[in-house]
């Protein structure tokens, strides 16, 4: 019997006026996995993504998350998902406590439900400690941990992560992918996630590398590997090589015409979802 899946895009694509960030995509994501979303600055991630987390709204296509369109059922869609992504929202001037008590609010939860799930997730996370402490006191690792157990609070079927661990040294990195595996094995969440770090990919069930707009590749970092070196396992290459191959080696910048589009088209959205 093949595994549920709980996030199908169908020739999703998005235009900014004349710009074609996101050129006709078509994935397929199963109910447990860790799926990786990779490519250059550019390439259409962050874009792919807020149309899944309905912060966009498709030009074209179809996309579904844990069983809701996203372009007819906004709302539904956000109950089923958690979200992560670089820039941190968390009340700096609220304890970690009280911002999780806020986000559940904002869900709906009861209080006699949330207030034990608080106190697990914070155990979760290794914070339980500092469940008490401003947030404003906190490292970048602590405040990405925090984001994390937020993410997760309402029990989402799917968890968004966008660069999860950049900037962080690489002891903080190992404790936040430790949290992450725990919680999903815990909660069964699936983790849909993008990174630069290619040993972070590697510990991805599946991998999608785009640019361009477009899905260039999908499959295992073993599938992946193989299809660009050949069969030789004493001659096949790295992600990094997978990635240079299929994307090419050229530096890439975001397009500051792109970004300022993007954001004022999520402004709108999430004006209009009020």
């Amino acid at each position: 019997m093949s595994a549920e899946i709980v996030v199908r895009t169908d020739g999703l694509a998005r235009r900014f006026g004349t710009i074609q960030a996101v050129a006709g995509v078509d994935l397929e994501v199963r109910r447990g996995e860790v799926f990786g979303f990779l490519g250059p600055n550019g390439a259409g991630k962050s874009t792919t993504i807020r149309m899944l987390c309905t912060l966009l709204r498709p030009s074209a296509g179809h996309a579904s998350v844990a069983g809701f369109d996203v372009a007819a059922n906004p709302a539904q869609v956000r109950a089923h998902i958690g979200l992560v992504f670089q820039d941190t929202s968390l009340d700096e001037q609220l304890s970690a406590r009280e911002n999780l008590a806020s986000h559940a609010a904002i869900y709906g939860m009861p209080t006699r439900a949330s207030r034990p799930r608080i106190e697990e997730m914070l155990r979760c996370v290794g914070l339980e400690d500092r469940a008490d402490s401003l947030v404003r006191t906190f490292s970048g690792g602590m405040k990405r941990r925090l984001e994390i157990a937020r993410g997760v609070l309402h029990t989402p079927q799917v968890l968004f992560l966008d660069e999860p661990t950049i900037g962080l040294d690489p002891q903080t990195r190992r404790h936040i992918w430790s949290h992450l595996d725990t919680m999903r094995h815990n909660e069964g969440v699936t983790l849909f996630m993008t990174t630069h770090y290619m040993d972070e990919a590697e510990h991805c069930d599946r991998i999608a590398i785009i640019d361009h707009g477009r899905i260039q590749a999908v499959g295992t970092p073993v599938e992946l590997k193989r299809l660009t070196g050949g069969g030789d396992a004493s001659t096949r290459p790295s992600l990094d090589d997978v990635f240079m191959n299929l994307t090419g080696r050229a530096i890439r910048e975001d397009r500051a015409d792109t970004r300022d589009a993007m954001r004022a088209a999520m402004r709108r959205r999430t004006g209009h979802a009020r």
